[in-house]
């Protein structure tokens, strides 16, 4: 598939994305950083930009997707739940499954694409 081309998923609870592809890029930051803020770090956004996607992931699912533990001499830190875990693994799935269904029709409009 092009690299100029994406299609992207988004899962709304009433108003609010309550899952999306930068919010799940966000949960596998967490999972490999351990915190909100190095994973906001890594993705070049502030630590209030990555807790707000975080705390709307949060109460827009039944369970919490991370939860926190409060700073101390070493600092807190954040961990995908197995919940969250079990979201994010559905959710790449599902975008595996849209990717592959339409690849063949992607393919021939990029083909016309300009420029």
């Amino acid at each position: 598939m092009s690299d100029s081309v994406s299609i992207k998923i988004r899962l709304h609870n009433q108003d609010a994305v309550a899952l999306g592809p930068g919010k799940a890029d966000l949960l596998d930051a967490i999972v490999q950083h351990g915190s909100i803020s190095a994973a906001g770090r890594a993705m070049g956004m502030s630590y209030k930009r990555a807790w707000d996607l975080v705390n709307t992931m949060n109460l827009s699912f039944s369970k919490p997707l991370v939860v926190t533990a409060k700073g101390g001499s070493h600092g807190g830190g954040a961990e995908v739940t197995e919940f969250g875990q079990s979201i994010l693994t559905a959710y790449r799935e599902l975008e595996k499954k849209a990717y592959q269904s339409i690849a063949e029709d992607l393919e021939k409009i990029t083909q016309l694409l300009g420029g």
